[in-house]
Protein backbone atom coordinates (compact mmCIF):
# COMPACT_ATOMS: atom_id res chain seq x y z
CA UNK A 1 0.00 0.00 0.00
CA UNK A 2 0.62 3.92 -0.14
CA UNK A 3 -0.53 6.43 0.68
CA UNK A 4 -0.75 9.90 -1.91
CA UNK A 5 -0.35 12.84 0.43
CA UNK A 6 0.48 16.44 1.51
CA UNK A 7 2.48 18.14 3.73
CA UNK A 8 0.98 20.31 6.75
CA UNK A 9 -0.99 22.17 6.97
CA UNK A 10 -3.63 20.49 4.32
CA UNK A 11 -5.82 19.27 7.04
CA UNK A 12 -6.88 15.96 5.08
CA UNK A 13 -3.73 13.98 4.76
CA UNK A 14 -2.55 14.93 8.22
CA UNK A 15 -5.68 13.08 9.80
CA UNK A 16 -4.30 9.96 7.98
CA UNK A 17 -1.30 10.20 9.15
CA UNK A 18 -2.34 10.76 13.03
CA UNK A 19 -4.62 7.81 12.13
CA UNK A 20 -1.37 5.80 11.41
CA UNK A 21 0.85 7.37 13.73
CA UNK A 22 -1.79 6.30 16.59
CA UNK A 23 -1.86 2.78 15.07
CA UNK A 24 1.66 3.00 14.91
CA UNK A 25 1.46 1.57 11.28
CA UNK A 26 4.82 2.65 8.70
CA UNK A 27 2.89 3.66 5.28
CA UNK A 28 4.41 5.55 3.04
CA UNK A 29 3.39 8.89 1.94
CA UNK A 30 3.84 10.13 -1.53
CA UNK A 31 3.00 13.96 -1.38
CA UNK A 32 1.74 15.46 -4.40
CA UNK A 33 2.17 19.08 -4.39
CA UNK A 34 -0.41 21.09 -4.38
CA UNK A 35 0.33 24.39 -4.86
CA UNK A 36 1.83 22.89 -7.74
CA UNK A 37 -1.25 21.31 -9.10
CA UNK A 38 -0.54 18.33 -8.59
CA UNK A 39 -3.38 17.09 -7.22
CA UNK A 40 -5.06 18.04 -10.50
CA UNK A 41 -2.72 16.58 -12.81
CA UNK A 42 -3.86 13.61 -15.14
CA UNK A 43 -2.00 11.54 -13.33
CA UNK A 44 -3.49 11.88 -10.16
CA UNK A 45 -6.93 12.64 -11.35
CA UNK A 46 -6.41 8.54 -12.92
CA UNK A 47 -6.14 7.65 -8.93
CA UNK A 48 -9.03 10.47 -7.50
CA UNK A 49 -11.22 11.73 -10.29
CA UNK A 50 -11.87 14.54 -7.88
CA UNK A 51 -8.46 15.00 -8.20
CA UNK A 52 -7.97 15.32 -3.99
CA UNK A 53 -5.86 13.74 -1.06
CA UNK A 54 -4.80 11.73 0.39
CA UNK A 55 -5.87 8.61 -1.50
CA UNK A 56 -4.80 4.73 -0.68
CA UNK A 57 -3.25 2.81 -3.57
CA UNK A 58 -3.66 -0.93 -2.36
CA UNK A 59 -1.20 -3.16 -3.26
CA UNK A 60 -3.64 -4.66 -6.19
CA UNK A 61 -4.44 -1.07 -7.46
CA UNK A 62 -7.50 -0.28 -5.76
CA UNK A 63 -8.01 2.90 -4.96
CA UNK A 64 -10.24 4.44 -1.79
CA UNK A 65 -10.25 8.44 -0.84
CA UNK A 66 -11.72 10.07 1.51
CA UNK A 67 -9.64 10.30 4.80
CA UNK A 68 -12.31 9.20 6.80
CA UNK A 69 -12.96 6.25 4.99
CA UNK A 70 -9.15 5.35 4.52
CA UNK A 71 -8.82 5.32 8.09
CA UNK A 72 -12.07 3.02 8.63
CA UNK A 73 -10.27 0.11 6.02
CA UNK A 74 -6.93 0.64 8.02
CA UNK A 75 -8.76 -0.13 11.06
CA UNK A 76 -10.35 -2.82 10.06
CA UNK A 77 -7.14 -4.20 9.06
CA UNK A 78 -4.99 -3.13 12.27
CA UNK A 79 -8.32 -2.87 15.10
CA UNK A 80 -6.33 -1.88 17.79
CA UNK A 81 -6.24 0.42 19.46
CA UNK A 82 -9.65 1.08 18.15
CA UNK A 83 -10.42 4.43 17.17
CA UNK A 84 -13.75 3.87 15.55
CA UNK A 85 -15.32 2.47 19.07
CA UNK A 86 -15.84 -1.01 19.79
CA UNK A 87 -19.78 -1.30 21.34
CA UNK A 88 -22.60 -0.19 18.79
CA UNK A 89 -22.87 2.87 21.03
CA UNK A 90 -19.58 4.31 20.63
CA UNK A 91 -19.31 3.50 17.27
CA UNK A 92 -22.43 5.38 16.59
CA UNK A 93 -21.30 8.26 18.96
CA UNK A 94 -18.15 8.56 17.01
CA UNK A 95 -19.96 8.30 13.68
CA UNK A 96 -21.91 11.25 14.97
CA UNK A 97 -19.21 13.55 16.47
CA UNK A 98 -17.54 13.24 12.81
CA UNK A 99 -20.33 14.19 11.21
CA UNK A 100 -20.96 17.28 13.47
CA UNK A 101 -17.21 18.51 13.47
CA UNK A 102 -17.27 18.81 9.54
CA UNK A 103 -20.64 20.18 9.04
CA UNK A 104 -20.70 22.62 11.97
CA UNK A 105 -17.09 23.42 12.26
CA UNK A 106 -15.30 22.08 8.43
CA UNK A 107 -17.43 23.83 6.25
CA UNK A 108 -17.10 27.17 7.33
CA UNK A 109 -13.30 26.85 7.43
CA UNK A 110 -13.13 25.69 4.06
CA UNK A 111 -15.49 28.35 2.95
CA UNK A 112 -13.44 30.70 4.76
CA UNK A 113 -10.03 29.17 3.28
CA UNK A 114 -11.65 29.04 -0.47
CA UNK A 115 -13.36 32.81 -0.16
CA UNK A 116 -11.23 35.14 2.04
CA UNK A 117 -7.95 34.24 2.24
CA UNK A 118 -5.04 35.45 0.00
CA UNK A 119 -3.85 31.84 -0.54
CA UNK A 120 -6.86 30.99 -2.49
CA UNK A 121 -7.24 34.43 -4.64
CA UNK A 122 -5.62 32.99 -7.40
CA UNK A 123 -7.19 29.42 -7.64
CA UNK A 124 -11.27 30.56 -8.01
CA UNK A 125 -13.34 33.86 -8.01
CA UNK A 126 -13.52 34.33 -4.52
CA UNK A 127 -17.31 35.92 -2.82
CA UNK A 128 -15.12 37.83 -0.16
CA UNK A 129 -17.85 39.00 1.88
CA UNK A 130 -19.62 35.66 1.94
CA UNK A 131 -16.18 34.42 3.18
CA UNK A 132 -15.69 36.59 5.67
CA UNK A 133 -19.55 36.20 6.91
CA UNK A 134 -17.87 32.38 8.07
CA UNK A 135 -15.80 33.84 10.42
CA UNK A 136 -18.71 34.39 12.92
CA UNK A 137 -19.72 31.09 12.16
CA UNK A 138 -17.02 29.20 13.06
CA UNK A 139 -16.10 31.16 16.15
CA UNK A 140 -20.02 29.98 16.66
CA UNK A 141 -19.01 26.53 16.47
CA UNK A 142 -15.92 26.77 18.46
CA UNK A 143 -17.82 27.96 21.67
CA UNK A 144 -20.59 25.64 20.53
CA UNK A 145 -18.08 22.55 21.04
CA UNK A 146 -16.93 24.12 24.28
CA UNK A 147 -20.45 23.90 25.60
CA UNK A 148 -20.37 20.25 24.65
CA UNK A 149 -16.62 19.49 26.08
CA UNK A 150 -17.99 21.47 29.45
CA UNK A 151 -19.33 17.81 30.74
CA UNK A 152 -15.39 17.03 31.95
CA UNK A 153 -15.05 13.95 29.08
CA UNK A 154 -11.51 14.06 27.93
CA UNK A 155 -12.46 13.59 24.47
CA UNK A 156 -14.90 14.73 22.06
CA UNK A 157 -16.78 11.51 21.85
CA UNK A 158 -15.97 9.85 25.37
CA UNK A 159 -13.68 9.20 27.71
CA UNK A 160 -11.56 7.60 24.64
CA UNK A 161 -9.32 9.07 21.99
CA UNK A 162 -11.04 8.57 18.52
CA UNK A 163 -11.08 9.54 14.95
CA UNK A 164 -13.76 12.34 16.16
CA UNK A 165 -10.34 13.82 18.03
CA UNK A 166 -8.31 13.54 15.10
CA UNK A 167 -11.01 15.12 12.87
CA UNK A 168 -11.64 17.97 15.15
CA UNK A 169 -8.05 18.39 15.68
CA UNK A 170 -7.04 18.82 12.26
CA UNK A 171 -9.45 21.09 11.63
CA UNK A 172 -8.66 23.81 14.25
CA UNK A 173 -5.09 23.68 13.53
CA UNK A 174 -5.78 24.28 9.88
CA UNK A 175 -8.54 27.20 11.28
CA UNK A 176 -5.72 28.28 13.21
CA UNK A 177 -2.84 28.46 10.42
CA UNK A 178 -5.52 30.35 8.39
CA UNK A 179 -6.08 33.22 10.89
CA UNK A 180 -9.47 31.50 12.67
CA UNK A 181 -8.19 31.46 15.74
CA UNK A 182 -10.33 30.11 18.82
CA UNK A 183 -12.01 32.63 20.41
CA UNK A 184 -11.34 33.91 24.44
CA UNK A 185 -13.93 32.07 27.13
CA UNK A 186 -13.62 28.89 25.38
CA UNK A 187 -11.38 26.88 28.23
CA UNK A 188 -12.96 23.37 27.98
CA UNK A 189 -12.02 23.29 24.23
CA UNK A 190 -8.45 25.03 25.28
CA UNK A 191 -8.08 22.03 27.74
CA UNK A 192 -8.92 19.23 25.27
CA UNK A 193 -6.58 20.93 22.18
CA UNK A 194 -3.88 20.76 24.66
CA UNK A 195 -4.66 16.82 25.89
CA UNK A 196 -4.60 16.12 21.97
CA UNK A 197 -1.83 18.38 20.98
CA UNK A 198 0.60 17.04 23.34
CA UNK A 199 -0.08 13.35 21.89
CA UNK A 200 3.06 12.17 20.13
CA UNK A 201 0.78 11.73 17.01
CA UNK A 202 0.18 15.72 16.92
CA UNK A 203 3.36 15.87 15.24
CA UNK A 204 2.30 14.12 12.03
Amino acid sequence: MKLYGEANPAPNPRRVRIFLAEKGIDLPEIRIGMRQGGHKSPEHKARNSLGQVPTLELDDGTMISESVAICRYLEALHPQPPLFGTTALEQAQIDMWVRRIEFQLLIPVGMFWRHAHPLTAALLTQNKDFGESNRETVARAMKWLDRELADGRAFIAGETYSIADIVAQTTLDFASFIGLEVPEGTPHLGAWRERVGSRPSAAA
